[in-house]
């Protein structure tokens, strides 16, 4: 009985902070329902079932709708109009009866009469392009919408429809039945817009100097919207900011442009042989046979040439594109040409570049082997790239992306010199609009409804190739950069956002139409967030292969941000509700510190706190269970120790004093600790992260210890660990790395480090 009562009573020692509580009874508070933040996000996911698992991998009824294409297009050089003529072949893979189709139609946000201006605020713009003002205050306005010249059956008999907004629907002559087809054919054309002025994700760009355009052509045709089992019709508008949700097909496509245009398009060019010159395939066939350096297809001059021969009639390319959900091309007689081969698993992928001569000498420098390069990145992280080919293409001042083709800004001044912002941005934005080409334009997630789910996920991806690049390509590295200095991905980048005014900032998990500082909140944060999940939480071999198996489950379909929040967990037995919610839920903050360091050191005099436990239990300090005693420095009880001499200052006596409630094999097992401290980590901030702690020793030795985030389970405010060291601690330093995005490091550090004024930092600089 003696020894069980000693057992438990030990137990009960143990347990400090639950006697203390029980001492002080507090007063009787409301109950309240569980906002602990490991709390399950069973309330925020929707139920499993038997389209998508709970595992986050499709469901065994999982479909997807397919889109099939048939277009023949004429861009007028002209008057800069597109028009076309296109056959939809609709695959009907639902368990769902339906009565109509629902098409988009994006070009109507540029229609006269658009609502998409109505919906901003903000008053008079102070400053703006001339284009753009002139179109705002002097004229009617740009009409750029569709002009729907027929709807019809295949047969030739017209079909009702009616337009709303940037949305048509196509009523069936009869109800479309699970497994059917139906084929219907549209007539359109539009006028192109000058996206340089106008604005736009794709247009043209004039150039006066030798009055040619820059055709970077997308959204161009009525695309069949995405009917899942998560919401049946996709029916959110296009106001110009969301992007695209779109099913998968197949596309034939024929384009009629000026017979001296060089082209590039989503798919393979079946017609090659008809519009290559014999020089341009001979080049042709040794860039598919090099992988070392990229080969050019039109040179300089003969792209000089044509940009001012202004050739009559016309050519036709045909494209082939199979399992793609979209369709972009670009066309100008100014481009120059070059393309390389990259090695991707057992097959290869052309890797290409168009731009005209106002790209150069940046564009030949690094476009197609940034394209190279993303390429490798991309697939190890995620699934070998299945397209045959990848284009950069040179705009003014976009970065957008569409299957196998991107449209990317960075652009030397005229005597064609440049600076690192300007090169690094250019590389940067080819490595993140040709790794769209994994997210959306395969891992086809609804850019309308989850902006951060092609965007974040990609800007993750993007700091990895970043990093990756500068590796394999340290020529691309200047003077002061030992690695490649990528603006988003690093923690510490995304303080200023994260740590700014809540008025202004809102979850990663809204409506892309909805936030502010969309570049943060899509791009950024969750970009960030996967760095740090990956770095500092999971760990690269745990996430990559979670990452991994996400790709490959999701790839040709349409996953949601449940489907990728289990799929991680799954893939990991990592279980990461707490973090998905603080960083996707919520605008909480990462701010952790240190509170307090408390020095300890062990007596053989009973302290306070052994007397008090006796006492509450009726016993002699005699009839206690072997214990072993500490107390604080500097409290009373250790200023009384120290005159009798009671504590145990060396290792020696510890020992001594310790080894003998121990066996043999125990004792052998112990290490030697000279020093004891309890150290408290305050947690102001609401984002729960794990405790990244660097113990500097007075030796000049460090050591880093990660407490997961689990540690702040029971108490979301503070928390204390007890460290034992055979050597003494002399700094305690949280975050050492800046790894968690911690909005204030003024707490950070123990000692507490004096922080320099924003004005004697003014001064010291007003020295130099």
């Amino acid at each position: 009985m003696k020894t069980l009562k000693y057992f438990i009573l030990s137990v009960l020692f143990i347990s400090a902070s639950t006697f203390a509580q029980e001492q002080d009874q507090p007063v009787r508070k409301p109950g309240h329902t569980n906002t602990n933040k490991f709390k399950q996000l069973y309330d925020e996911f929707s139920t499993p079932n038997m389209f998508r698992t709970a595992s986050g991998a499709p469901g065994p009824a999982y479909y997807q709708q397919q889109a099939d294409y048939k277009m023949d297009l004429i861009l007028d050089d002209e008057k800069a109009t597109i028009s076309g003529f296109e056959t939809i072949t609709y695959h009907n893979n639902s368990p769902d009866p339906l009565n109509y189709l629902w098409v988009q139609l994006d070009q109507n946000m540029r229609a006269l009469g658009s609502q998409t201006p109505l919906i901003e605020g903000g008053g008079v713009a102070e400053a703006q392009q001339a284009g753009a003002f002139t179109a705002a205050y002097m004229t009617e306005g740009f009409d750029g919408g569709f002009k729907i010249q027929a709807v019809k059956e295949v047969n030739g008999t017209d079909l009702p429809h009616m337009i709303n907004q940037t949305m048509m629907r196509v009523d069936l002559p009869k109800v479309l039945k699970p497994g059917e087809v139906f084929s219907f054919t549209i007539k359109w054309w539009y006028n192109i817009n000058d996206y340089v002025n106008l604005g736009g994700r794709s247009g043209y760009e004039y150039f006066p100097e030798d009055g040619n355009r820059n055709y970077i052509i997308a959204q161009f045709f009525p695309r069949m919207a995405v009917y899942s089992d998560v919401e049946g019709w996709q029916n959110s508008q296009f106001w110009g900011r969301d992007e695209f949700a779109l099913p998968f097909g197949n596309y034939d496509v024929n384009i009629t442009v000026p017979a001296d245009h060089i082209m590039e398009a989503t798919g393979e060019l079946v017609n090659r042989k008809e519009i290559f010159s014999k020089e341009m395939m001979k080049r042709y066939e040794l860039a598919k046979k090099s992988y070392d350096k990229p080969v050019v297809i039109v040179t300089q001059e003969e792209a000089e040439l044509a940009e001012k021969g202004h050739a009559k009639g016309t050519k036709t390319w045909k494209f082939h594109a199979e399992n793609v959900r979209d369709f972009g091309f670009a066309t100008s007689r100014k481009y120059i040409w070059d393309m390389m081969a990259v090695k991707i698993g057992d097959k290869d992928a052309m890797a290409v570049s168009l731009y005209p001569k106002e790209g150069n000498p940046l564009w030949e420098e690094w476009s197609t082997y940034a394209v190279a390069s993303t390429l490798k990145s991309y697939s190890r992280m995620t699934f070998d790239y299945p397209y045959p080919k990848a284009v950069s293409v040179h705009a003014k001042q976009q970065g957008m992306e569409y299957p196998m083709i991107c449209f990317n800004y960075g652009r030397p001044d005229k005597d064609g010199k440049y600076t690192d912002r300007i090169k690094y941005g250019m590389i940067s934005v080819i490595i993140h609009e040709v790794g769209h080409n994994y997210f959306p334009m395969i891992v086809n997630s609804d850019e309308r409804q989850w902006t951060w789910m092609d965007e974040g996920l990609n800007t993750f991806v993007q700091y990895v190739a970043e990093q990756d690049f500068g590796e394999w390509y340290p020529a691309a590295l200047s003077a002061g950069h030992d690695t490649y200095p990528s603006s988003r991905g690093p923690a510490a980048n995304i303080v200023p956002y994260m740590g700014g005014d809540q008025d202004f900032i809102a979850p990663i998990m809204t409506k892309g139409l909805n936030t502010y500082q969309f570049g943060n909140n899509a791009y950024g944060k969750p970009g960030t967030a996967l760095n740090i999940l990956r770095q500092s939480v999971m760990g690269p071999e745990l996430f990559d292969y979670a990452f991994k198996e996400y790709s490959n489950r999701w790839m040709f379909k349409h996953p949601t941000p449940e489907d990728f929040f289990r799929t991680m967990e799954d893939a990991s037995a990592f279980d990461l509700d707490w973090f998905w919610r603080g960083w996707f839920y919520t605008t909480d903050y990462v701010d952790m510190g240190v509170k307090g360091v408390k020095k300890y050191y062990v007596t053989s005099e009973p302290n306070e706190y052994a007397k008090m436990m006796a006492k509450r239990y009726g016993m002699e300090l005699s009839e206690l269970p072997p214990l072993v005693y500490m107390v604080e420095e500097g409290s009373a009880e250790f200023n009384e120790d120290m005159k009798n001499g009671t504590l145990l200052e060396n290792s020696t006596p510890l020992n001594e004093y310790v080894m003998d409630n121990f066996t043999e094999a125990e004792r052998k097992a112990l290490k030697e600790p000279k020093y004891f401290y309890s150290v408290t980590f305050e947690k102001p901030g609401g984002l729960v992260m794990p405790i990244i702690v660097e113990y500097t020793y007075a030796d000049g030795t460090s050591k880093t210890e990660k407490y997961p985030a689990q540690i702040w389970r029971l108490n979301d405010k503070e928390v204390s660990k007890s460290v034992a060291s055979d050597k003494e601690i002399v700094k305690i330093t949280v975050d050492p790395d800046l790894e968690t995005a911690d909005v204030d490091t003024s707490n950070n550090s123990w000692p507490r480090e004096v922080q320099q004024s924003d004005f004697d930092k003014f001064k010291e600089d007003s020295k130099d």
